[in-house]
């Protein structure tokens, strides 16, 4: 492992998880690409069943959200797991309050697996396995 304690590395990568979670409730395309390598993979609802690799998949989505109403991601739950000093495991609950068409309040949640990888010093989401619950 690096000399960098490992209580502060998982407090970074929660920060990074959520400034990930962050990118994608307010679209910003910017952050969302620095946080993620290139070839980041994906199993993920919107994709049915399909492994998704890249980014342009995700990049429809954010040029889509033209929604200028109020959402947020809470973290919940959360477990890191350091695999070496290189590679790590976020796995949570994503807690997403948001407005629906009439103005009411809502709430939604998914079970989150995301993957970290330390490319040159800088922590970049690899891949991820997001799936609903009602």
């Amino acid at each position: 492992m690096t000399n960098e304690p490992i209580d502060e590395t998982l407090s970074d990568l929660l920060e990074l998880n959520q400034q990930l979670l962050d990118s994608i409730a307010t679209a910003d395309w910017e952050t969302y690409e620095r946080l993620c390598d290139p070839t980041l993979s994906a199993f993920e609802p919107e994709a049915r069943g399909q492994l998704v690799e890249g980014m342009e998949f995700h990049r429809f989505y954010f040029d889509l959200d033209g929604d200028d109403k109020p959402k947020q991601s809470t973290i919940a739950s959360p477990h890191v797991r350091l695999l070496a000093d290189n590679v790590a495991i976020v796995s949570f609950v994503r807690l997403v309050q948001s407005v629906d068409a009439e103005g009411n309040p809502q709430s939604s949640r998914c079970d989150e697996t995301r993957v970290w990888e330390r490319q040159d010093g800088v922590w970049q989401h690899v891949h991820f396995h997001r799936s609903v619950n009602a």
